[in-house]
Order: C-alpha cells, then structure tokens, then sequence
C-alpha cells in the first residue's frame, strides 16, 4: 500500500506485494543509475504490474525485501530489472521516411570502405531487419555493409536474433522483400515468418547500454539509428548519450531519431537535415 501519498485506488492499482511510496522512488533511483531512464511518478502501475513477475519467480512477498535483495546480487538480475522497466514498441518500416531518406544516400554512396550502420535501439529486431534490407537493395553490388544493432534488454536481443515473426507483421513489407529476405513457415508453423538465415546472421546483435562507457566499437559510423530512446532520458542524460554518439560517428554521418525527439541544444554536434534527421559536425 502507499503510505502518506496517494491510494491504490488513485494509482489503479490492485495489490498482490506489500507496496509503498518508497519502493517506487528507490526504483525511480535505480533505474535512472542502471539504464538512465526517468520514471514520471504517473508510473508507479506499470512500474508495479512489470516488476510483479520478478517478485514471483524470486519468491518474494514485498517490494522491499526484493529491492534488499536485489542490492546484493550481480548481474544477471540487474538484468532482469532493466528489462523488466524498459519499453520495446517497434514494427518494421516504423517511420517510414527515414528508410526512404536512408535509402536515397546509400544510392548514391560513392566511397570505397564498407558502409557502417548502428541500430541502437533494436528490440525485437523490425528495425534492424528493416535497415538491412534497406541496405541490401540499395547499394551497389561493389559496396559492402556491416549493421550492428543494439539494445539494453536481452530479451528481445534473443527475439530478434531468432529472426521469427507473425505473418501479419510483415504488412509494411512488399511481395517482393517477403520472397527475398523471409522464409514462410509450414505446419505447425504456418502463419510465422523467419528471416533467411543468410541475411540474419550477418547482422551483429549486442547487449549495449548506451549510458556506459564501454561500447565495443572499433570503426566510426556513417549511420546511426537511435529513435524514440532519448524521450525516455532527461536533458542530462539525453546530452550525455548524444556526446558519446557523436563520437563514434564520422564527420557528416547521419542520425535517425524518432518523432518526438528534438536535439536542437545540441547544435555544435549535430545539424537537423531534416524530419528527425541529423547530421554530424
């Protein structure tokens, strides 16, 4: 139950756990330390219906004594904590135009290296899948690309390397890319689609938070995709990430963000090019 705030029956919220105000604010706290999110206090039911399971398979009865237990664990549960707060909405061609813009520069890319394309944010892998296809069709035979697509929750990292679908998914894919890029389940599989393998593995998945230091790369990127992350940061953090971004990208490299995103403080990284689109300094 909340104490000295406001009641369940405000918050829409039916307790099975033992639930206070101070087990929302420290895991406000610690989200924000863990993966740089910031939890408006209208989001004490999804914070409490999302960690629920946790409490469950843990065999807790309260969100205090999982939240004490949690302090001492490694990573592996911390794991499930970030996953079980972070949001993964996505579908493929989300936003078209950045696929169209996308695919605009990459006909006429010129240069000799490989292209390199980051998806940061890639959750059940419509994204990623949607870039490289993008990329497969649009370049010359003689450019070759590398996509690496990111994201804090390794649960839907497994999702999109498993490259498995439902059919209705694909309805802003052409005939044409459903034949090429997707094979159609049979039997016990009907109504799924999987992505060839020979396309899916050429993607590179990794588990990246993108407010650590330790991002793996070697190479500067000519693309990045980071849509609809930074809504969930404040101004800080948003300045953070793009800093960190801006520095594995080349001179001229493009961003993609989403819809609600505007980076218009941040003009002596990046210039707007476009609708949500990005160029950097």
């Amino acid at each position: 139950m909340f104490k000295n705030s406001r009641s369940i029956k405000e918050n829409a919220i039916s307790v099975d756990f033992l639930w206070t105000e101070s087990d929302f604010k420290k895991i406000q706290a610690l989200i924000y330390q863990r993966a740089g999110i910031s939890l408006h206090d209208g989001k004490h039911a999804m914070v409490y219906s999302r960690l629920t399971r946790r409490l469950r398979e843990k065999g807790f009865n309260s969100f205090s004594a999982y939240l004490t237990w949690l302090d001492d664990q490694d990573g592996s549960e911390w794991q499930e904590f970030v996953n079980a707060l972070t949001t993964n909405l996505t579908s493929f061609y989300r936003e078209a135009h950045h696929f169209q813009i996308l695919d605009s520069y990459l006909k006429a890319w010129k240069y000799g290296e490989p292209v390199r394309i980051w998806c940061s944010a890639a959750a059940t892998g419509e994204e990623p899948y949607s870039i490289f296809m993008t990329a497969n069709q649009s370049l010359s035979r003689q450019h070759a690309f590398k996509l690496v697509a990111s994201d804090i929750d390794s649960r839907v990292l497994n999702v999109a390397r498993k490259a498995v679908y439902r059919e209705d998914q694909l309805k802003n894919i052409s005939e044409t890319f459903k034949k090429v890029f997707f094979l159609r389940g049979v039997g016990r599989n009907s109504g799924m689609v999987r992505v060839k393998p020979c396309y899916s593995e050429l993607i590179e998945f990794l588990n990246i938070n993108l407010i650590c230091d330790n991002w793996p790369f070697q190479h500067a990127f000519d693309f990045v995709f980071c849509r609809n992350v930074m809504i969930y940061f404040d101004a800080s953090t948003q300045r953070r990430v793009l800093e960190k971004i801006h520095h594995v990208m080349k001179p001229g490299g493009v961003l993609f963000v989403g819809h609600a995103e505007n980076f218009s403080e941040s003009r002596d990284l990046f210039s707007l090019k476009g609708k949500t689109v990005y160029e950097r300094i």
